[in-house]
């Protein structure tokens, strides 16, 4: 392993020292899911990377809703494109709740390695001025202390290399849980949630939204109005997993 010396970090050493400590904790890192040696990726293995059940990006050419029955599942939304990782199957249920429930910071960065794989397999010349996340109410982030959402998007804007603002974007009133709602419900439940904290400016035009799953579409899309509504013309929707309501 190359030792850090004050000679090779004089110059851009935030970036650097970034760089070598990531060096060193894949050098000792272990598959999460089956405990092997995992060389090429941060917790995951080759073998078990494998076996991910990834949606074949080139065959809706990285946009879902080129998908018809998803299209059709998704009626009454604001947002341009869809691009999710996975259906909602382990082991990604798994690690979407150890990312909102446990703390386990480091999915966010797995879950923004995965997506920028995908993304860059499809959209690697696709023209984006903004990355924004879908944000939390003050008081469900004073509970959590964090928000997945954030912890996915702000690696992944490195990775694809486009400018992320992380608090633009707010929500202003705290919403029962929407588990269980129809796409109606969730709706009504949203209007007038979301709110910008300053105008975007107008040279963005193509804005990339980031959540960690996405079921009805209703936040996105409300968000996506908001967006509209200030000179945004169009929205993609990024997001680890798709799990649709069951009707």
């Amino acid at each position: 392993m190359e030792w850090i010396t004050f000679s090779k970090l004089k110059n851009n050493w935030p970036a650097q020292l970034q760089s070598h400590l990531e060096g060193i904790l894949l050098a000792f890192s272990q598959c999460d899911l089956c405990g092997s040696d995992s060389q090429e990726q941060s917790l995951i293995c080759s073998s078990c990377f494998a076996q991910l059940p990834l949606f074949e990006q080139e065959l809706t050419q990285g946009d879902l809703l080129n998908w018809p029955a998803i299209n059709k599942a998704l009626p009454h939304i604001h947002f341009d494109h869809l691009f999710c990782l996975s259906p909602y199957l382990p082991p990604f249920t798994h690690w979407l709740s150890q990312l909102k429930y446990q703390g386990r910071f480091e999915l966010g960065s797995l879950f923004a390695d995965l997506l920028a794989q995908q993304w860059l397999k499809v959209h690697s010349t696709s023209p984006i001025d903004l990355i924004l996340s879908v944000p939390l109410h003050i008081s469900k982030w004073q509970q959590r202390g964090y928000n997945q959402a954030h912890l996915i998007a702000k690696p992944f804007s490195k990775l694809v290399q486009r400018p992320y603002q992380a608090t633009v974007l707010i929500r202003l009133k705290e919403n029962k849980s929407q588990v269980g709602q129809t796409g109606a419900q969730r709706r009504n439940n949203l209007a007038n949630v979301f709110s910008l904290r300053h105008p975007l400016g107008k040279t963005v035009k193509h804005v990339l939204l980031i959540d960690d799953v996405l079921t009805t579409g209703s936040t996105a899309s409300e968000i996506s109005k908001l967006l509209k509504d200030h000179g945004v013309e169009k929205i993609t929707v990024v997001t680890v997993c798709l799990t649709l309501p069951k009707h």
